[in-house]
C-alpha cells in the first residue's frame, strides 16, 4: 500500500463561525489531495474529460479528532486500502504541524463512465494512478 502526501495551509476562507475549519471544507481538502494523487500518477483532469471516465465517491465517513486552525500547515496522507471488483476503499489522514492526527476520512469510490453513467472495472492506467 503506497502512501501519498499532500501538504497545504489552512486559510481564512476555510473557517466557520467557531474559528476552526468547517466540516464541509474537510471534504474539499480531501478531494484536493485525491486529485493530486491521481494527477501525479498520470491521470489528470484533462484525461478524465478526454476519456469520459473518472473517480466517483460512493460512500464516506469522516472522524474528527482535533480541530484545524487558521494558518496551520497540514499534511494529508492518502492510501488506497483495497480494490474489490469495481469498488475501492481509500483512507485519508490529516496531520497538523505537531504531527498529531486530526482527522480520518474513509471513502468508497470507483471509476465511473461519464457517458454510460455506470461503474467500470479499473484499468491498468487507473490502478497505476492510485499507486496499485
Amino acid at each position: 500500500m503506497k502512501i501519498f502526501t499532500y501538504t497545504t495551509l489552512i486559510r481564512e476562507h476555510h473557517l466557520d463561525g467557531f474559528g476552526h475549519v468547517n466540516n464541509a471544507t474537510y471534504l474539499q481538502l480531501f478531494e484536493e489531495a485525491r486529485w493530486e494523487v491521481i494527477t501525479q500518477g498520470g491521470y489528470s483532469w484533462e484525461d478524465v474529460q478526454k476519456e469520459r471516465r473518472g473517480p466517483v465517491i460512493l460512500d464516506l465517513s469522516v472522524q474528527f479528532m482535533k480541530e484545524l486552525r487558521v494558518r496551520e500547515k497540514i499534511r494529508i496522507e492518502t492510501s488506497c486500502t483495497s480494490y474489490e471488483r469495481v469498488v475501492a476503499e481509500l483512507e485519508q489522514k490529516i496531520w497538523n504541524e505537531a504531527n498529531e492526527l486530526c482527522t480520518v476520512g474513509r471513502f468508497k469510490f470507483a471509476l465511473f463512465d461519464l457517458e454510460k453513467r455506470k461503474l467500470l472495472k479499473p484499468t491498468e492506467r487507473w490502478l497505476k494512478a492510485l499507486g496499485l
